[in-house]
């Protein structure tokens, strides 16, 4: 899509509470995502969701680079421009290599991954196309992941499912240039 369903609520449609809302989410160089300023439209979901998704993001017990792997597995699914484009660089900074996020789009079976690796991007595999994890996948994960990781793994999949049908669904616009999906038109 080129072109936003749903505007960005500019600044001047912004109550004071979601002007307040919208600062409390901006970037550390103090501009904000069109993700943020396109659900402000939507305040108590904003607010809600924001505060889920940052505890999967920020404050989750996985750590960050299979988070990332899981997303860009998850976005790549989705085919959402926006998500891949914007966690590229959060999975450079969680210790992805440029090699392992083009691989990504290979999938599990790629040549490359740790049968660990592997055994996460099966999960968000199975996680889309089945709404679930296969038996032996979650065996070993389980090897892996205590109980407390294994609810986040399948919650943050879920999580970054609703992200994209939203960003897709919108036609959210990146904020500049993002990386794009190997393999995939932009």
């Amino acid at each position: 899509m080129s072109t936003p369903r749903i505007a960005p609520l500019a600044p001047e449609g912004r109550d004071p509470r979601t002007a307040e809302l919208l600062d409390s989410l901006r970037r550390p160089d103090g501009s904000e995502l069109n993700l943020f300023t396109t659900l402000a439209h939507h305040p108590r979901l904003l607010k809600r969701w924001s505060a889920f998704g940052g505890v999967l993001l920020y404050a989750g017990t996985l750590p960050a680079r299979e988070r990332e792997l899981l997303i860009l597995r998850t976005a790549w699914h989705c085919d959402a421009h926006y998500e891949w484009g914007q966690h590229v660089a959060i999975a450079l900074a969680a210790g992805v290599t440029d090699d392992e996020i083009t691989r990504v789009a290979s999938g599990p079976h790629a040549p490359g991954w740790s049968n660990d690796d592997a055994v996460l991007l099966h999960a968000a595999d199975e996680l889309h196309a089945d709404a679930r994890i296969s038996d032996a996948t979650w065996a070993a994960l389980g090897e892996r992941f205590d109980q407390a990781q294994l609810i986040e793994l399948c919650m943050l999949v879920g999580q970054y499912h609703l992200v994209a049908f939203t960003l897709n669904s919108l036609g959210i616009q990146g904020e500049g240039p993002l990386p794009a999906i190997p393999g995939r038109p932009q």
